[in-house]
């Protein structure tokens, strides 16, 4: 995901069909929160890392919770922030999702909406799900098999929703030139989706594929009427399935979520549903945001990425602060977006000039030192992605600063001596992206190249900016600040979306910014195919090195955050599926 997404357990390959781990999981009466751990009341320094701080099972109260920009999309169907896909299951149900439990437990999938996980048939290429009996919409309507596919089915179109990832349209065997339930209305898409009655629904690939319980993860198999659907105006009011439903909702501004009376909990194994609602405020500056957390006037930063680099040092350097943070680390990389479409960055040796010119140190510091920055990153994939191993094709030197004279040997090489001028995008809202930024633009200053920083909300970035590729070409944003976190955590989770230039769309939301690499479509292809668990992880690192190679890619850190534990509320943990706490489970004291 985007900056936003997620990271889990060895995802299954691509054409081994396997049972996961998680099967027969998350059916205990508790929900799953405890996993069998009591938890803890003593703050200290990561208390809430793999085992639940402050537990209560006690109900009542608001949650209160901040956003420094604005959501890409409340509809499960387009959203890609890996907050929003730990948030959006306080509304959305989808067929399977991570277990809530701290630590390690939460790499486990477990059943959702579905009652198990798929079962898989036609050596991989078909998957079936039962729905659950009882479950409804919060109009007492009943969820069925067919608002699930309606919900697919409407997520394929990249048009209406630029946002969100590429799977579904990329694997389900659907009829050739279809658009989505809108542009293709009425053709038959039993090729790729069948009903055959109101609790079961069935999935055909167009490819064998092991891992498809972790696309029946995504908040795209969050149900949704067909009657009740507004196309791009239905993330104004999502029809809830989950234990909360929006009261109010003030598009970019906030929205507040209150109790859903048609949730019942005999059908959902997996939440308490402790607080009686969220209040979200938008807009909130991020600096603002970590005073307030840390003040107990605020309960959470949502976006979960750490606190700035501001509150960094008054965090660590307090004692009693200290013992009321955590410091996750994460299958995610922050990096720098190099695009080959912008002059004269069409040009290899250009881009390999930044990454020489770069300050690896300057870019760790902007995002807040090794505690809420994390390690230099050289290579694509994190360490915890099975087949991932540290290289460095462009050395920086031994303090890490940058090798300024290969850097000028490289503009020689791309005709640009004297360096040249090009933009640089960031999230307005993002104080660390903006220091990156400026990082960038100091250190590859001394080299001759001159950048322009160009701020953009959040919500938009990948849709209308940094995604989307003829404004990139008309606006010369040669350079781009990104992050991602794995959808699950193996090299197709992490990779697939931000390499494959297949999910480039001209219409823009994709998050695969600057990879258009022919090459690495097929290794990709390949690697999926790959039944030997070993050669497939070695394949991984193999892509990496291949995108690397064409530098449209300058890797940043791997990413930690520092996240001050909420004051006010009980059962805190983090979740590593999201690298965050897991917002599904709190409860307030």
């Amino acid at each position: 995901m985007n900056s936003k997404r997620l990271v889990t357990a060895v995802a299954a390959g691509a054409a081994v069909v396997m049972g996961l781990s998680a099967c027969g999981g998350g059916t205990s009466s508790s929900g799953g929160s405890t996993g069998g751990n009591g938890g803890t009341n003593t703050p200290a320094f990561n208390a809430a890392m793999t085992t639940i701080f402050n537990p209560s099972d006690k109900k009542g109260g608001t949650v209160r919770v901040a956003n420094a920009g604005t959501w890409d999309s409340l509809d499960p169907g387009e959203t890609y922030y890996g907050y929003s896909w730990n948030f959006a299951r306080t509304y959305a149900r989808t067929l399977v999702m991570f277990k809530p439990a701290p630590g390690d437990g939460s790499s486990e999938l477990v059943p959702d909406l579905a009652e198990s996980l798929g079962e898989a048939s036609d050596g991989g290429k078909t998957w079936t799900y039962k729905i659950r009996k009882g479950v409804k919409f919060e109009d007492g309507s009943v969820v069925t098999s067919k608002d699930v596919k309606y919900a697919v089915l409407r997520s394929t179109d990249k048009e209406t929703f630029p946002n969100g990832p590429a799977y579904f349209e990329g694997y389900l065997n659907l009829p050739e030139g279809y658009k989505g339930p809108y542009k293709s209305k009425g053709v038959d898409t039993n090729s790729a989706i069948e009903t055959p009655d109101d609790q079961t629904i069935v999935f055909h690939l167009k490819q064998p594929f092991g891992g498809f319980d972790y696309f029946a993860m995504m908040p795209q198999t969050a149900p949704v009427p067909e009657a009740k659907d507004t196309g791009a105006k239905y993330k104004e009011h999502v029809i809830a399935t989950g234990p909360y439903k929006f009261d109010k909702n003030e598009i970019d501004k906030g929205f507040t979520l209150v109790r859903n009376d048609q949730w019942d909990a005999a059908t959902d194994p997996n939440r308490k549903a402790l607080p009686d609602g969220y209040q979200v405020t938008m807009n909130v500056n991020a600096d603002d945001i970590d005073n307030r957390v840390i003040s107990g006037d605020l309960d959470l930063d949502i976006t979960g990425t750490g606190v700035q680099p501001a509150s960094l040092s008054r965090v660590l350097g307090d004692p009693a602060l200290k013992a009321g943070a955590d410091n996750p680390s994460s299958a995610r990389l922050w990096y720098t977006s190099i695009s080959p479409t912008v002059a004269p960055f069409d040009n290899k040796a250009c881009r390999e000039a930044v990454q020489y010119a770069v300050d690896r140190t300057g870019y760790q510091t902007a995002y807040g030192g090794t505690f809420s920055g994390g390690d230099i990153a050289t290579n694509l994939l994190p360490p915890q992605i099975p087949g991932a191993s540290k290289f460095d094709l462009y050395p920086a030197g031994a303090d890490n600063k940058g090798d300024v004279e290969k850097a000028k040997a490289k503009l020689q090489e791309c005709g640009q001596p004297n360096g040249f001028e090009t933009n640089i995008a960031y999230r307005a809202e993002r104080p660390k992206e903006k220091a990156a930024a400026e990082a960038l633009q100091q250190s590859l200053g001394r080299v001759g190249i001159k950048l322009t920083l160009k701020a953009f909300p959040q919500g938009d970035y990948f849709s209308q900016f940094a995604g989307n590729p003829p404004y990139v070409v008309a606006n010369k944003l040669g350079l781009a600040l990104n992050g991602w976190q794995a959808d699950w955590s193996d090299g197709f989770g992490f990779l697939s979306q931000i390499v494959d230039s297949r999910v480039i769309r001209e219409t823009g939301g994709s998050s695969n910014v600057s990879v258009r690499v022919p090459d690495v479509d097929k290794m990709l292809d390949e690697a999926i195919g790959e039944t030997d668990k070993s050669k497939r992880e070695s394949d991984w690192g193999a892509i990496d090195k291949r995108v690397m190679e064409e530098a449209v890619i300058l890797p940043g850190v791997h990413a930690k955050a520092l996240l001050v534990r909420p004051k006010k509320l009980t059962n805190v943990f983090v979740s590593a599926a999201y690298g965050q706490y897991d917002y599904l489970s709190f409860g307030v004291a």
